[in-house]
């Protein structure tokens, strides 16, 4: 029987982009979707649907476990670390996970069976790896999360700082005069009163900074990161945050589908509502109005995670932790408060 894997070497095209094909996602062009979809059919492929986890798993040396069934931020970038990965001859696995699972314990188990000379984790819980990680052996790297304060020897992470981007987020919408500003994503992480979060907390200090009140429990909506979850998210906030003027959706996608939830409502984007996402990814310059985000170095994150992880292996160098600069896209997305 065919495996994702025979799909993508027939085609010529990556794991991540038959895996978008197979899932449905937008993201993919007209031509890479008809050529995926006649060797899916010609072989007769069918995706195991009783895996409620992971929804492919290959054998190889090196493991990358992707947080996120419905990411193309991480999905994005996973196309970019194989190509890194195949540039240095190496081959790699890929287990996409469900935001809810713990990608830890999955890399303990599979470790356990596979023995993988390293492990790849695209995006993944801070609270998963404090209390799991040390039951990791293999090299492994952290990318898009800090782990720079868990002190594993055999972990490395490269990340955007998304406190100072949520941040710079807040500083965008509060320059053109916004100030009634709702956010869309991740989940209300609270200790003794105090926003956890990065993404959240670098936002809502922000707008402390600058007197300007935030209710966490009244202006924030959780939302997984798809457009069907924005889009459902955008319509509690607009009920529950009745003259907002502006929304920042912690990624591109919830954006998206926020976007045609404020559409769905009879307002306008930027006239009524300004918006601005997160990550940066292709997709954003597509939309209408193409949306304000904040973009991550995908390339350099991609580059330096296969680079230190190639490194410890062969040599059993010591782990590092760098932050990646990010960059604000102003785009058509956002305009001054009040505008119409």
């Amino acid at each position: 029987m065919a495996t994702i894997k025979d799909i993508a070497n027939k085609t010529g095209y990556s794991i991540g982009t038959v895996s978008r094909v197979i899932n449905n996602h937008p993201d993919v062009s007209e031509k890479a979707r008809k050529i995926i979809q006649t060797v899916i059919d010609e072989e007769n492929f069918r995706p195991n649907s009783n895996a409620k986890l992971l929804k492919q798993t290959i054998p190889s040396s090196i493991i990358i476990y992707v947080k996120g069934t419905h990411n193309i931020f991480l999905e994005g970038l996973l196309e970019k670390i194989q190509k890194a990965l195949r540039d240095h001859g190496e081959s790699a696995g890929v287990v996409f996970l469900d935001e809810s699972a713990d990608e830890v314990k999955t890399a303990i188990r599979e470790e356990a069976e596979k023995h993988p000379k390293g492990l790849i984790f695209l995006g993944g819980s801070a609270d998963n790896f404090r209390k799991h990680f040390a039951s990791v052996h293999a090299p492994s790297v952290l990318v898009t999360g800090n782990a720079s304060d868990m002190h594993y020897d055999n972990l490395s992470s490269f990340s955007t700082d998304d406190y100072d981007g949520s941040a710079a987020a807040a500083e965008l919408l509060i320059r053109f005069g916004h100030q009634k500003i709702g956010v869309l994503g991740g989940h209300l992480s609270v200790e003794k009163g105090k926003i956890t979060s990065p993404r959240l907390k670098g936002f809502a200090d922000t707008l402390a900074e600058h007197n300007i009140p935030f209710n966490a429990r009244r202006q924030f909506t959780a939302s997984r990161f798809s457009m069907e979850d924005g889009y459902e998210a955008m319509k509690k906030l607009l009920k529950k945050f009745p003259g907002i003027t502006a929304v920042f959706a912690h990624s591109d996608m919830i954006a998206v589908g926020a976007m045609r939830a404020i559409h769905d409502a009879g307002k306008r984007i930027p006239e009524d509502i300004s918006l601005i996402g997160y990550d940066g990814i292709e997709y954003s310059d597509y939309t209408v109005p193409r949306i304000a985000t904040i973009r991550q170095d995908t390339d350099t994150l991609s580059r330096r995670s296969v680079e230190d992880l190639l490194m410890r292996i062969s040599y059993s160098t010591p782990p590092v932790h760098e932050t990646v600069q990010f960059e604000v896209l102003e785009k058509e997305s956002v305009s001054s408060a009040g505008t119409k």
